[in-house]
C-alpha cells in the first residue's frame, strides 16, 4: 500500500496560501498589463553551499509534487483574499480556476548538487509559475538542508544504523518532513509515528528516563519493559549508575537482551566499559545504542567505539548548523509576447554583492573522469555537448500539469547512496572545504 496516497492529518487541504503576498500582487499587476500569459522559465538554484560543505543533497521533490497538485484556491481561501482586499475581483476570478498546467524538470530526488546547479526548472505562463515560488523554496530549502546533514552523518557512521529522533526539537509538521529527508540521506529508522504512517519509514522506540523514574526501583522498570516488549528490547541504562543498570538488565533479560541505550556522559569511555561488561556477563550479542546531542563530528569521534547504532535529534532537524540551503527561484527566460509561438529570451538580474544570476533555460550534466568519478558539474544553455550525452541530470517531473515522476521513498534513498559514492573521496571529509567538484558554465546565444 502506498501510504503517501492516504491523505493524512499531517497534510493540509490546500497549499495555495503557502506563499508570500507579493506573488499575488505581481499576478494582479501582470494580468492588468497583459503580460501574465507570457511563457516563462523559472529555475531553482543556490549560489553557494553552506559554509564548509562539499556537496548538497536534493530532497523534498516528492513533497513539491504534492504541493503543486494541492495548489488550489477554494472558497475559503478566496474568501480570505477578498476580505483582506489582497487582490482585486478580476484576480480572484482568475485564481478560482487556477491549475498548474506547465512543465517541471528537476534533479531527481536524492541526487547531489553544487553551486549553480539548476535543481528545478518550472515552465509555463508567468502567472501560473510565479505563484509557486514560495512553496517550492520552502520545501526544497528545508528538506535539502536536513538531507545534507543526514548524509554527512551517514558517512560518519559507516555501516552503523542511524535513528532519526528529532520530532520534539522542531515544528510538528516539519518533524515529518525532516524524518523523510533524513531517510533519503541515509538514516534507517525514525521515532516519529506520523512519518512512519505517512511515508512508510520504519519506526522504533522503547522507553525514556521517565519510565524508569516511575518505578520504585530500576529493576522493576526493566522487568516491566521486558515482560511487555520481550528480551529483544532496548533498556536505557544511564538513569542512575550505568554499571549497576547493565548488570541488572542482563540479569533480568539474560544474554538475549537486544540492546542497551546510553544517553549521557563520556560516550566513548562509557561505551567501552559497557561493552566489556556485557561481554563478561555473557551478553556478547547485546548491542549498544548511543544518543545525546550527536552530530556528524560526535559520530565520527565514536568510530572506534563499540557502538552499534546512533540516535540523532536536534542537530539533524536543524541541519547541523545550516537549517536552509539558500536556494532561490529566479526567472531566467521569458517570451517577448503572450503569443505561445514567441521565442524565449534569456533574462537575468544585474546585481553586485554576490546576487548575480545567469539567464537562459539551463541543462546540467556531470562529467566523469576515466574511473567513473565525478570531476565537474557542467551547466549550460542551448544544445548539450555530445561528450555529455547520457549524463544529463534533469528529469521530467510534471508534464502539462500532470505529475509523471512519483516514486517510492526507497528509490531516492538508494539514488543518494549511489550519487555520493560517485563523488571524489574527499566529499565525505568533515573538515571545511570548497565544493568537491567545480561548476562549469557553457553558454550559447540562445536561452530557449
Amino acid at each position: 500500500m502506498n501510504t503517501a496516497d492516504l491523505g493524512l492529518p499531517v497534510d493540509v487541504p490546500s497549499t495555495a496560501l503557502f506563499t508570500d503576498q507579493y506573488e499575488l500582487t505581481m499576478l494582479q499587476a501582470a494580468l492588468k498589463a497583459g503580460s501574465a500569459e507570457r511563457r516563462s522559465v523559472f529555475e531553482v538554484f543556490t549560489r553557494r553551499l553552506p559554509d564548509g560543505r562539499r556537496y548538497g543533497v536534493v530532497a523534498g521533490t516528492g513533497r513539491v509534487l504534492d504541493a503543486v497538485e494541492n495548489f488550489r484556491f477554494d472558497a475559503d481561501v478566496l474568501g480570505f483574499l477578498h476580505e483582506r482586499k489582497i487582490v482585486d475581483e478580476d484576480t480572484l476570478e482568475w485564481l478560482a480556476s487556477y491549475r498548474f498546467s506547465g512543465d517541471i524538470w528537476g534533479y531527481p530526488e536524492g541526487e547531489v548538487y553544487f553551486p549553480g546547479s539548476p535543481i528545478m526548472r518550472v515552465e509555463g505562463s508567468f502567472a501560473e509559475c510565479v505563484l509557486l515560488e514560495t512553496v517550492i523554496l520552502s520545501v526544497l530549502n528545508h528538506d535539502s538542508a536536513i538531507a545534507a546533514a543526514a548524509s554527512r552523518m551517514a558517512s560518519a557512521a559507516g555501516d552503523r544504523p542511524l535513528i532519526e529522533m528529532g520530532a520534539r526539537r522542531t515544528h510538528e509538521l516539519a518533524a515529518v518532513a525532516a524524518a523523510r529527508a533524513a531517510y533519503i540521506g541515509g538514516f534507517t529508522t525514525t521515532s516519529d509515528l506520523a512519518a512512519g504512517f505517512r511515508y512508510g519509514i520504519p519506526t522504533v522506540g522503547t522507553s525514556a528516563h521517565a519510565f524508569t523514574l516511575l518505578h520504585d526501583r530500576e529493576r522493576d522498570a526493566f522487568r516491566a519493559q521486558v515482560d511487555s516488549l520481550g528480551r529483544g528490547t532496548t533498556l536505557l541504562v544511564d538513569t542512575y549508575d550505568v554499571a549497576e543498570a547493565v548488570r541488572t538488565a542482563v540479569e533480568i533479560a539474560g544474554p538475549e537482551l537486544g540492546a542497551v541505550r546510553i544517553d549521557s556522559g563520556d560516550l566513548l569511555l562509557v561505551a567501552h566499559r559497557v561493552r566489556q561488561q556485557l561481554d563478561e556477563l555473557g551478553a556478547a550479542d547485546t548491542k549498544i545504542v548511543v544518543t545525546s546531542d550527536l552530530d556528524e563530528y560526535a559520530i565520527a569521534s565514536l568510530a572506534a567505539a563499540p557502538v552499534d547504532a546512533y540516535g540523532v535529534g536536534t542537530q539533524l532537524v536543524t541541519g547541523s548548523g545550516h537549517p536552509t540551503c539558500s536556494m532561490v527561484y529566479k526567472l531566467v527566460a521569458r517570451a517577448e509576447s503572450a503569443d505561445r509561438r514567441a521565442p524565449l529570451l534569456p533574462v537575468a538580474k544585474k546585481s553586485t554583492g554576490g546576487k548575480t544570476s545567469i539567464g537562459g533555460r539551463k541543462w546540467a550534466a556531470r562529467r566523469l573522469d576515466e574511473y567513473g568519478v565525478a570531476e565537474a558539474e557542467v551547466v549550460g544553455t542551448g544544445p548539450v555537448p555530445s561528450a555529455l550525452a547520457g549524463q544529463e541530470l534533469l528529469i521530467e517531473l510534471v508534464k502539462g500539469g500532470e505529475v509523471v515522476a512519483r516514486e517510492p521513498l526507497d528509490v531516492p534513498r538508494e539514488r543518494h547512496a549511489a550519487a555520493r559514492a560517485g563523488l571524489p573521496l574527499s566529499a565525505t571529509q568533515l573538515s571545511r572545504g570548497e565544493p568537491v567538484i567545480p561548476t562549469e558554465y557553457v553558454q550559447s546565444r540562445s536561452g530557449s
